[in-house]
């Protein structure tokens, strides 16, 4: 998911099933369009090394491109796993890796929609309110195959169940009205120049 937030948040993330991997290689980022963004991703069954590898991969590419999440099939990876660096509404940051990941939301009263704009890195520069939930849960595991839980509100509850969808082939401009969809595209194509099919992997970071 991508981030036009620019808020001060501590250095120090909250990460309760520990740190992101690291020493991953920055990888172009897969369009929307692309097949493998809009099918359901297939489950983690071995939680190896190759997987390990690919989630450090995707953790370099998401700071690489300055976002706050990023799922398996951006990097062109059908596999159902997603990793975040993302602050909540007090600007708390949250950092995980989530495989298989299963979403909890509010439901009846509970429920409140935040219409605030979203991006993502796989159809960058371009920028639409997208109402979701102000609160979400998401359960799965980890790299070690051990079960894992990440909550939150704010852009935490965005990112969580932006990075959910894309494990089921969902992209946040399957959820905008026909209207807001053609002025998401008429920003992506404006700003196409600055983001070419090789990014941010031929970006000077």
């Amino acid at each position: 998911m991508s981030d036009e937030q620019s808020t001060d948040v501590p250095t120090d993330p909250r990460a309760p099933h520990g740190p992101l991997p690291e020493g991953g290689t920055v990888r172009a980022i897969t369009r929307w369009g692309t097949p493998v963004m809009h099918r359901a991703q297939q489950p983690v069954t071995s939680y190896d090394d190759a997987l390990a590898t690919l989630a450090a991969d995707m953790v370099a590419t998401m700071y690489a491109a300055d976002g706050v999440g990023l799922a398996a099939c951006q990097v062109g990876e059908d596999v159902a796993m997603f990793v975040f660096d993302c602050p909540d509404d007090e600007g708390i940051r949250t950092v995980g890796v989530v495989c298989n990941p299963v979403l909890t939301l509010p439901e009846g009263r509970d429920r409140r929609l935040e219409d605030d704009e979203e991006g993502c890195l796989s159809y960058p520069g371009s920028f639409e309110p997208c109402p979701r939930p102000d609160w979400a849960r998401v359960d799965g595991f980890g790299l070690d195959g051990e079960p894992v839980v990440f909550e939150g509100d704010g852009l935490l509850a965005r990112c969580l169940q932006h990075e959910t969808d894309h494990t089921l082939g969902t992209v946040f401009g399957d959820r905008l009205s026909a209207k807001s969809r053609k002025k998401l595209g008429k920003k992506h194509d404006d700003a196409a120049d600055e983001y070419p099919l090789t990014w941010p992997a031929g970006s000077s970071q």
